[in-house]
């Protein structure tokens, strides 16, 4: 499956802690995302799926993901079909591996492109 990995205006990747989740493009948003940082030593921080205005704005505030605010975290998402979240998680997180997060769909990864 090919996935539409969202950016920012201007086609940069959007600052978790910036990207303007008021904006009417998350009005109804589901689908898959991806918080990373960048530098000399990249690393994803955390995948998940559902809601993506309400899954981001939640790891705003959690703690696990902001010890990372200082390397400028990142995030992109991809509208994905309720029935095939799951399974696109799973093969994220297979691929990724995520520093925070430790339990994952126990589903059949589906293969997808990656953001980058």
């Amino acid at each position: 499956m090919t996935l539409t990995w969202n950016k920012c205006q201007g086609d940069v990747w959007c600052s978790l802690n910036d990207v303007d989740l008021s904006h009417s493009h998350f009005d109804g948003m589901e689908g898959v995302y991806v918080i990373w940082y960048g530098g000399q030593n990249p690393a994803v921080v955390r995948i998940g799926q559902g809601n993506i205005r309400d899954r981001l704005q939640s790891h705003r505030n959690d703690p696990n993901i902001q010890r990372y605010a200082h390397l400028d975290i990142f995030v992109t998402w991809a509208s994905v079909v309720d029935s095939e979240r799951d399974g696109v998680e799973a093969f994220l997180a297979q691929q990724l591996q995520p520093l925070v997060g430790d339990r994952f769909p126990q589903r059949r990864p589906m293969s997808v492109n990656l953001p980058w």
